[in-house]
């Protein structure tokens, strides 16, 4: 039996049995897990990744690169699966050598936003080095959002690729308004406590992520920020070019993701989810429970 096979026996197991009044208990005051898996629609590899998670049964909340020309597969792939909470993956960055993409309002209609190619540039730092307009950013992140409703998804939230819309007062308050208008929820606006294990080796990623979820605080969210990806000739020639760390030989950006999309499968965590020690939910139950109108900008935010 393969490891999705056993996650998705286990994981449909403990939802089928009725579960004893003690153990509802425990799930009742368990730590809550909000999974979030970035960059979907990125390429192929990353959406098959999808697929296997979503297969699972697991509620998780994924954002999608809409400005990434394999969005449209991503979005077959999300209609199937209810359970999956739907953000736009909000970007300005396009970080992969030989791999790039650009505004969903082309080269002419945000000319401040890309290189002389037509592609965003590749770095937070590249980007605030240029002279960009702010209103060509509200324009462009409003069609990558506009786009997003456009293709039949339900769409939730939004967050920033890279940070970068994050990244100055100025944008952060362009992306507020873009979600305002829309009407969307903004991730880390919840009280969401923040984790990713995106900069821990591919081999430790597992120990790490039960490691934090053993400790996870129970009066706040734990947001979980993952990045999965199929090992395919497709995904073994992506390099970053802002990470050197993440080109290595023995652990390049496949390892990585290929790491992370395994630790979602991994019995262990189906055993936490089927033993209630945590409770997972999405950016749909959030935006239920505490309301747009409830959010607020991270305490940190005025760091940027």
């Amino acid at each position: 039996m393969t490891g999705l096979n056993r996650f998705v026996t286990t994981f449909l197991a403990a939802a089928a049995i009725a579960v004893p009044q003690a153990l509802h208990a425990q799930r009742s005051s368990a730590p809550e897990v909000l999974f979030r898996l970035d960059d979907i629609g990125m390429n192929h590899s990353v959406n098959l990744a999808l697929e296997e998670v979503a297969k699972t049964g697991m509620p998780f909340s994924a954002t999608v690169l809409f400005v990434c020309p394999w969005y449209q597969e991503a979005v077959e792939i999300l209609k199937k699966y209810p359970q999956v909470t739907v953000g736009v993956h909000l970007a300005l960055n396009s970080e992969w050598r030989g791999y790039r993409w650009g505004p969903v309002l082309g080269k002419g209609g945000a000319p401040s936003l890309v290189d002389s190619a037509g592609y965003f540039l590749p770095s937070t730092n590249a980007f605030l080095a240029n002279k960009y307009d702010l209103g060509e950013v509200e324009r462009e992140l409003s069609a990558q959002v506009e786009r997003a409703m456009q293709s039949g998804l339900k769409i939730t939230f939004i967050d920033a690729h890279m940070g970068m819309a994050w990244a100055t007062p100025q944008l952060r308050e362009v992306m507020e308004r873009v979600a305002k208008k829309y009407g969307l929820g903004i991730s880390t606006y919840f009280g969401e406590s923040y984790y990713t294990i995106w900069g821990v080796a591919p081999a430790a990623k597992k120990s790490a992520l039960l490691e934090h979820l053993s400790r996870a605080p129970r009066d706040t969210v734990s947001l979980i920020e993952v990045h999965v990806a199929e090992r395919t000739p497709e995904m073994e020639a992506i390099y970053d070019m802002n990470a050197p760390a993440q080109n290595t030989p023995d652990a390049g950006v496949v390892a990585h993701r290929n790491a992370e999309l395994h630790t979602l499968l991994s019995p262990e965590l189906a055993e936490l989810v089927r033993s209630g020690k945590i409770r997972l939910v999405t950016y749909q139950q959030l935006v239920q429970r505490i309301g747009l109108a409830g959010m607020k900008r991270p305490a940190d935010a005025d760091r940027n």
